[in-house]
């Protein structure tokens, strides 16, 4: 018994030594809230803070990460999407507990869904005929989220059935819904570029991580638009420090929500270990400067590597930055509804290039981003006069396209450069004020 005792003893030590310790201030900093995570050093545990923060919607502002020996120390300033501290106690207990228990933030596919995964050529209508296609199979979409970039789209649809609210588990359905819809992705497309579609009732990935995987698995980073060519929206850097045994990563891109969560879920999706990075935005730019290595403790070794790095980041973060009119879409829930609306897009000739569908106590809440045929700006008198249709009070316009941030995208590439070669001083300055480097150098 004394044995037992004493051996439950160890195994809560063991637990408390391996739980993350989170330390919230916000008496600090003046403009934003600290957020301090202490934990020890494993693979994928700093996307899984970064997870928890982006996924309620906070602003990272500035993060100091560093890795001391076998512990971690992450440091983040946050505030809300208004750029506010964030004073509501049960938002800081919930940060708190979340990544103490390295708690996923969105998991709906554990509440009785069916998950379904669409790879595919992107053309305009498709989401009308995805849609249709699960309307007529007695589907009902309860949450969806849809990417688009470089001629791909990739999605993850959480299904359940219109009749019986349950999840589809009959396997002759899941084989004919998966065959409808690789029938409208494929389109006329030849067998290279062929859909993928995957049925799932026990998908426990994060829905956003997930979609990284997805476009990645599909290679769409080497899919070069002329437009991306013309206008770079990111500018990646990747150089080797002999001496210390790092890649340097230098990312510069305007700044948006959940950017940090993207670069370092492709980087750990991609089997890097990051041991330092410093994360600063000013106005509507970003800097963010990584030292990483393989998790065998090795640095990029190849041209070939060091290319599919810098191309994989860039689609990282090309692939949430909306082109188009963000229209949001209020409506009560009923079968069929996204194939009404999103055939209304298609038939006055708006392309949807990002989609968020979430369905909440019988109500509806969509956003579409979309461009007109030609991937431009769409027509204001066209967006009224779709809005007409469906419903002015149901369907707004929240977000335009900047006239002066496309302007400004010729200077901001002149000026990267320079950007860049100062954030190899900075992070080491931030570093050492701390006190991090010294064990891993």
């Amino acid at each position: 018994m004394a044995m037992k005792g004493y051996l439950d003893e160890y195994e809560k030590l063991v637990i408390r030594m391996n739980t993350p310790r989170v330390v919230i201030d916000n008496g600090v900093c003046s403009s934003a809230t600290i957020v301090k995570v202490d934990s020890p050093r494993g693979h994928g545990i700093l996307l899984e803070a970064v997870q928890i923060l982006t996924d309620l919607n906070l602003s990272i502002k500035k993060a100091y990460i560093s890795s001391d020996g076998r512990w971690n120390m992450d440091v983040f300033h946050v505030t809300d999407l208004n750029g506010n501290k964030l004073n509501d106690q049960s938002v800081l207990r919930y940060i708190e507990q979340s990544i103490e228990t390295v708690y996923y933030g969105e998991n709906i596919e554990a509440n009785g869904l069916t998950a379904l995964e669409l790879t595919g050529t992107d053309r305009i209508g498709l989401l009308s005929e995805m849609f249709a296609v699960l309307s007529d199979l007695n589907c009902d979409v309860v949450d969806a989220k849809l990417w688009t970039h470089n001629g791909r789209v990739a999605s993850m649809i959480y299904l359940k059935d219109c009749s019986s609210g349950s999840p589809i588990l009959d396997s002759h359905r899941i084989s004919k819904i998966e065959g409808r819809l690789k029938n409208v992705l494929n389109g006329d497309s030849d067998v290279k570029s062929a859909a993928k579609t995957c049925v799932s009732v026990d998908m426990m990935t994060h829905i956003e991580r997930r979609l990284h995987q997805l476009m990645f698995e599909d290679r769409d980073y080497e899919k070069r638009s002329k437009k991306q060519e013309r206008s770079p929206m990111v500018v990646v850097t990747v150089q080797n420090w002999a001496e210390r045994g790092y890649s340097v990563v230098n990312v510069h891109c305007r700044d948006r929500t959940k950017l940090l969560f993207d670069v370092v879920c492709t980087l750990t999706d991609m089997e890097y270990a990051v041991f330092h990075a410093t994360i600063n935005t000013s106005e509507d730019q970003a800097h963010l400067e990584f030292y990483i290595r393989h998790k065998d403790g090795s640095p990029i070794s190849s041209e070939a590597e060091r290319q599919r790095v810098i191309q994989c980041l860039e689609a990282a973060v090309e692939r949430r930055a909306s082109e188009g009119v963000r229209l949001e879409l209020r409506h009560p829930d009923k079968q069929g509804l996204l194939a009404e609306v999103t055939r209304t897009f298609r038939e006055n000739g708006l392309n949807v290039t990002r989609t968020e569908i979430s369905t909440s106590c019988g109500m509806a809440t969509n956003i579409f981003y979309v461009t007109n045929a030609n991937g431009d700006e769409a027509d204001s008198k066209l967006i009224e006069s779709v809005r007409e249709k469906i419903g002015l009070e149901c369907l707004r316009v929240k977000e335009m396209p900047s006239v002066n941030q496309r302007k400004g995208d010729g200077e901001e590439h002149q000026q990267t450069k320079a950007v860049l070669v100062s954030l190899g001083s900075m992070v080491w300055r931030n570093l050492f004020s701390f006190g991090l480097v010294k064990s891993c150098s």
